[in-house]
């Protein structure tokens, strides 16, 4: 038996790895000392094309054999199915920019489709039981963050239209229209306070105020939303490890711990 779940481990850790270096090299390839070293670049360059024949590899080898899953038990239609699910189009995106900066000289698209190759971070919360944890409390509480985020767009247009009509007669430039009092309205509501749009009227100062204070009040809801759906994910983690520690006795009905 530990043969037989060593294997699956080291590939995992394998893969895990990979993904991990890969980030890295994405990283310092952005330094322009090390991209415009010519061993250094050539080295990158291999190594990329070493990752993306693993990482195709692997793709290939989950949608040959995803029909093994109940979910995707047709031989066609299944296979179809897993590969426009999230997971597969995760892992279809982490390689798919390599191949098709084959067939183009357009620079400026080859820049944007490298950009995507940090799409193989994300691969990673399929290997990390502590990044799949986030993942299930963002869906476990995707409704109420949705819910406190839409208030938060409607909040931050109303306080954007306000500050509009109160300062846009003192400093025109500054406020020219509704859309353009957005960034202050985000830049307050966040408490980052930038400082190159600020209010200069008696009314103006005392809403900007108001506005600051509401605004630490209001992001910390869907904060407190998101960290109640992790705590409830630990608490289940918890309770399935309990419970897989102890089975029924078929006599008294107690439980007994194996």
């Amino acid at each position: 038996m530990k043969g037989k779940r060593g294997f699956p481990l080291m590939v995992n850790l394998f893969i895990v790895g990979l993904i991990a270096l890969n980030s890295m090299a994405i990283i310092l390839h952005s330094v322009p000392e090390i991209r415009e070293h010519p061993q250094l670049s050539a080295l990158f360059v291999d190594f990329e094309i070493f990752s993306v024949v693993v990482f195709t590899i692997e793709y290939l080898l989950r949608v040959w054999a995803c029909v093994e899953s109940e979910k995707y038990r047709h031989p066609f239609w299944g296979r179809v199915r897993f590969i426009f699910s999230a997971w597969a189009l995760v892992d279809l995106l982490a390689i798919l920019p390599f191949y098709l900066t084959l067939f183009t000289t357009d620079f400026g698209l080859i820049r944007i489709l490298r950009i995507l190759r940090v799409v193989r971070l994300y691969r990673l919360t399929k290997y990390s039981h502590a990044l799949g944890m986030i993942k299930k409390a963002i869906n476990y509480t995707k409704e109420e963050l949705i819910l406190s985020y839409t208030f938060l767009l409607f909040a931050m247009l109303i306080v954007s239209s306000i500050i509009y009509y109160l300062e846009h007669p003192a400093q025109p430039e500054a406020f020219p229209s509704i859309p353009a009092s957005i960034w202050w309205g985000v830049v307050t509501m966040t408490t980052l306070g930038y400082g190159d749009v600020y209010p200069v009227t008696v009314l103006g100062k005392i809403f900007g105020g108001f506005v600051a204070i509401l605004g630490v009040a209001l992001f910390s809801l869907p904060t407190g939303i998101l960290a109640s759906g992790f705590i409830e994910q630990i608490n289940e983690n918890k309770r399935e490890k309990r419970s897989s520690k102890s089975i029924k006795c078929p006599h008294c009905g107690e439980d007994i711990r194996v």
